[in-house]
């Protein structure tokens, strides 16, 4: 099949729209050829996630009761972040609000990860933080936040028993584990993986 081939957007209508998606309903030609019905949620922020990393080798996970599936899940600092703002800004804001942290070094870990890519757009960017010290920060105005700080490797067992679900989470964890066991972060925080 080529590759090159696009779809095809014969209408495209918003149905619904807030501050910070769009739901569109479309009428469109696949790659295939085939017309079809789509519909998508088109995003107008960032997803930004933050795996924080402090000298002792813990973390912190956020707890909070999330809409969709009405549950109480445990997730590392994550949030949104400004399409006009650099995403580095954003993990700034996100991590002072959630857990009270500053961080002299931001590491890299996704760039323009695609979540759910086959019914939105959403792009996310992940960082591990260290160098961390407290600082004031004040959480979003709908979000009721339980912080735990506990050891990575705890964090780890969590995740292989189940007990983390959320999708951007797994992801942070699953890149930083590979990318510390290959080289490519810095010794200060590979070190800290290796007993995982």
């Amino acid at each position: 099949m080529n590759k090159n081939v696009s779809w095809t957007i014969l209408r495209d209508d918003a149905v619904y729209d807030t501050n910070w998606i769009t739901v569109h309903d479309c009428d469109v030609i696949a790659p295939t050829g085939n017309q079809v019905s789509y519909g998508w949620v088109q995003y107008k922020h960032f997803a930004i996630g933050i795996l924080p990393i402090d000298e002792n080798g813990w973390t912190w996970l956020v707890g909070q009761n999330r809409l969709c599936f009405d549950e109480y899940t445990w997730e590392l600092p994550e949030g949104g972040g400004k399409e006009s703002d650099d995403p580095i800004v954003s993990a700034e804001r996100e991590l002072a609000e959630e857990i009270g942290m500053q961080a002299q070094h931001y590491v890299p870990i996704l760039d323009r990860a695609q979540f759910s890519n086959s019914v939105t757009n959403e792009i996310g960017y992940a960082y591990i933080a260290h160098g961390l010290t407290p600082c004031a920060g004040e959480p979003d105005e709908t979000e009721a936040l339980s912080v735990r700080h506990l050891p990575l490797k705890e964090v780890y067992e969590m995740m292989n028993q189940g007990k983390l679900t959320d999708m951007f989470t797994l992801a942070m964890l699953c890149r930083a584990y590979y990318l510390a066991n290959t080289g490519q972060l810095p010794e200060e925080i590979s070190k800290v993986f290796r007993d995982i």
